[in-house]
């Protein structure tokens, strides 16, 4: 956070000091992390909420998408005023859980707190680990400890968020960091222990794994969450509190989720000024730009959410992976990164205090590491595997697209013996294309005589006899100064034979330049565009891939296309996360 308070966070910090394929492994961890994060926090909030709105249960995947319909409608928008908006569900869920777990000390030392609704089921043992004693005790311990270290996830926000906070941005966000580890500390083992103290059972499949009286309960078993299971037992006989810590529990994972909208963007947009992903998204302030960027994330998001049915035992198998390839790659760059500063600083006290931030950091490192490596050796056939694959294949497509982008730079560059910027065309020869004798078509040859070309051609292509001809009488009716010249088409196309005769001019003379004018409309509907415009569509399609051929799009607004102009807001979405 005080080394790089730019806000690219752990992708900056791995490129940097790692090399470029680093901090792209890196930022693929990220994407990947970011579309989870929406998908199991609204999916963890809809089973939360569906504790005390009983409504919710068998439709928790339509639900989950609605929310991140509106949360994607919310950024969409633009959200200046969120900080303060949002800040009030996280008090009310931190003094919520602080309050249950107050509330569930003191009833255990008065010996009144009652057990959970699962507590008389039994846990079927992990099938193939019944009888392998100790080896099979360490394995099922290293799978619980990496499950458990999903309670990491999502630091990472404050690193790639710091440009959001106020002066002193570092120092501020750096607080924020060791505060927001304290809390969750505090939660996690308070609900712990409530969760051991009032026998909670919970199952990945509870209707084969959950046992009542040595039976598989069966899949009409309706399970609720922990934190739904062990509020109804410290707040038995107040519903009230049941409904509080259920609403307030789901609201703060809706608002985890939108901790990813604001994320995604803004690491977007570093990766498209890397060259990794289009530039377009790298554009701050644009509304356009970021808005791409929520979509992807959203769409993304659905289709997690709709393909595991929102449950979220299933998708937080994927979800642990990329955090910890982000977090063992950053710390690993922040050792290089104080190495280098070492080399060169003299100041004792400085160095003193580098050497305690590389010592942390090796400590860091080596402990991801662990856990990456615990968490692919335990959790890949499980659901990691897939990761692994998005990521990969995030990596690829980014690849991809700088190795474009560094391919036309090298194409259109200019060279210092380049002088194609003083060679002129011999000359310029137009074409007006006419297909019958309208308001179109007289604007399209008024504009092309107003660039007083070298040549000016009207052409038409024959496809009925009796049409064309009655069209050049009309032509010669109206007196218009210019020779209308038709092109045969026996087989009735009308692209080929336009094609061709401009192949036939640039072939005569090589170093004219052809200018094609094309009429067009433009429509205020969408299902008029499908209606006009397809024939000037495709032509236009061919003449581009022609060297020497320009195309002029001459405009012909309908009255539906009145009052149609785009309105552009330079209300972007995320600007308070860009320190607006």
């Amino acid at each position: 956070v005080h080394a790089y308070p730019s806000g690219g966070g752990d992708y900056e910090v791995a490129g940097e000091n790692l090399g470029p394929k680093a901090g792209l492994t890196v930022a693929s961890a990220l994407l990947v992390d970011y579309v989870l994060t929406v998908a199991v926090s609204v999916s963890s909030g809809v089973q939360n909420a569906a504790s005390a709105l009983t409504f919710v249960r068998g439709h928790e995947a339509i639900v989950a998408v609605g929310i991140v319909a509106i949360l994607t409608a919310m950024n969409l928008r633009g959200v200046r005023e969120s900080g303060s908006a949002f800040a009030i569900p996280t008090y009310l869920f931190m003094f919520a859980v602080i309050g249950m777990a107050i509330v569930g000390f003191v009833r255990q030392a008065a010996g009144n707190l009652p057990y959970a609704e699962s507590a008389a089921l039994d846990v079927a043992p992990e099938e193939g680990f019944e009888s392998l004693g100790t080896l099979a005790l360490a394995f099922l311990l290293l799978r619980a400890f990496s499950s458990g270290c999903a309670a990491l996830t999502g630091v990472e926000a404050i690193s790639n968020g710091v440009p959001a906070f106020q002066k002193p941005k570092s120092k501020n966000a750096a607080t924020t960091l060791l505060m927001m580890g304290a809390i969750a500390v505090t939660m996690l083992f308070s609900m712990i222990m409530l969760a051991r103290m009032t026998r909670v059972h919970f199952a990945e499949d509870p209707g084969r794994q959950l046992l009542l009286n040595g039976v598989p309960v069966g899949d009409e078993y309706v399970q609720d969450t922990v934190m739904g299971q062990v509020s109804k037992a410290v707040f038995d006989g107040f519903p009230v509190g049941v409904v509080l810590v259920s609403t307030v529990t789901g609201l703060i994972l809706f608002l985890a989720a939108n901790t990813a909208f604001n994320g995604f963007p803004v690491l977007a947009s570093i990766l498209a000024r890397d060259g990794y992903l289009p530039r377009q998204l790298h554009t701050r302030g644009d509304r356009l730009a970021f808005s791409n960027g929520i979509l992807i994330l959203a769409g993304a998001a659905c289709v997690l959410i709709i393909a595991y049915d929102a449950e979220v035992t299933r998708l937080i198998q994927l979800y642990i992976v990329g955090v910890f390839v982000s977090f063992t790659l950053s710390q690993t760059g922040m050792v290089r990164h104080w190495n280098r500063l070492l080399r060169t600083e003299r100041d004792p006290s400085e160095r003193a205090r580098m050497q305690r931030s590389r010592i942390i950091n090796y400590i860091g490192a080596i402990i991801c590491g662990l856990v990456l490596v615990v968490v692919l050796a335990t959790k890949f056939i499980h659901g990691a595997g897939y990761a692994i694959a998005a990521m990969a294949v995030l990596f690829w497509i980014m690849t991809r697209i700088q190795n474009h982008y560094r391919h036309v730079s090298a194409e259109l560059a200019v060279s210092e013996e380049e002088t194609d910027h003083n060679r002129l065309p011999s000359r310029v020869h137009a074409i007006v294309l006419i297909s019958r004798l309208h308001k179109p078509a007289l604007r399209a040859l008024s504009y092309a005589r107003a660039t007083r070309p070298n040549r000016l051609e009207a052409i038409t292509v024959n496809v009925d006899n009796e049409e064309t001809a009655a069209l050049q009488a009309d032509w010669e009716k109206r007196g218009i100064p210019l020779p209308l010249k038709a092109l045969d088409s026996p087989y009735r196309e009308i692209t080929r034979p336009i094609v061709d005769y401009v192949k036939s001019l640039r072939s005569d003379n090589p170093r004219d330049v052809v200018v094609v004018y094309v009429p067009e409309y433009v429509v205020g509907r969408w299902w008029e565009q499908i209606l006009h415009n397809q024939s000037a569509l495709r032509l236009k399609t061919r003449l581009r891939f022609m060297p020497g051929v320009m195309v002029s799009s001459v405009p012909w607004q309908l009255r539906s296309s009145a009052g149609q102009e785009p309105v552009l807001s330079t209300s972007a979405p995320g600007d308070v996360r860009r320190g607006e």
